[in-house]
């Protein structure tokens, strides 16, 4: 199990299906309290960096009800969905006319060496730490090569557990980086949001990732 008790196997799968549990049942609500964000600067971040010109095929992970799908499909990009949560996914579905995968991130099942672009917008940081490290070396697998990985995260110092009934990762920046890297990756850059405040008030760490030259599909754990 390269390094993963089945004990933590089995304990990140059950925090896993409990978070999607809970995300079903506020899944109106989530729409609703979410409508209106901007992540202009996010979705910016991830496109200014992807070689070559549009359309980019992306992949919006952890798509929810598909507000940020809608934003990419309007640029005229092939974007594809991807949530675990069964009631986000059948409202993203519902609001617009692309593809939208239901599969839990424990349990991907994604096209190898695909996407120009992976959109994880306040969705990785779920993913237990005894998971993280294969996680992200499946989404190095399945970009192209000098693919772009954007992820944004609720930082903190190295967290780990339940909020409002969802389970939650909260790394610093330091440990982020180590991770992103030893998974594939080559930093291009980060930032912290909402833009204009003071450090302290900017809870959200937003990291964009190259594929590094020499991962492939045959360097994800098993």
């Amino acid at each position: 199990m390269n390094g993963r008790s089945r004990s933590e196997d089995t304990a990140a799968r059950e925090a896993a299906a409990a978070t999607l549990a809970e995300y079903d049942r506020m899944a109106d609500a989530f729409r609703h309290r979410t409508s209106d964000h901007d992540v202009s600067q996010n979705i910016e971040a991830l496109l200014d960096a992807i070689d070559g010109a549009p359309p980019h095929a992306i992949l919006d992970l952890g798509c929810g009800p598909g507000r940020d799908l809608r934003a990419f499909a309007e640029l005229g990009h092939e974007v594809t969905g991807l949530d675990g949560s069964a009631e986000l996914v059948a409202l993203a579905r519902a609001g617009i006319d692309c593809p939208v995968l239901h599969q839990d991130f424990l349990d991907l099942h994604l096209p190898s060496v695909h996407f120009d672009g992976i959109f994880a917008n306040a969705s990785l940081f779920h993913v237990p730490s005894s998971q993280i490290k294969r996680v992200l070396a499946e989404l190095a697998a399945a970009l192209k090569p000098r693919g772009v990985l954007f992820c944004s995260n609720p930082r903190g110092e190295n967290e780990e557990g339940w909020v409002d009934g969802r389970y939650g990762c909260f790394y610093d920046l330091t440990t982020w980086r180590a991770l992103a890297t030893g998974a594939g990756f080559t930093e291009v850059h980060h930032y912290y949001r909402p833009p204009g405040r003071r450090r302290a008030e900017q809870p959200w760490l937003a990291t964009v990732w190259r594929k590094s030259d020499d991962v492939d599909a045959a360097t994800v754990p098993q």
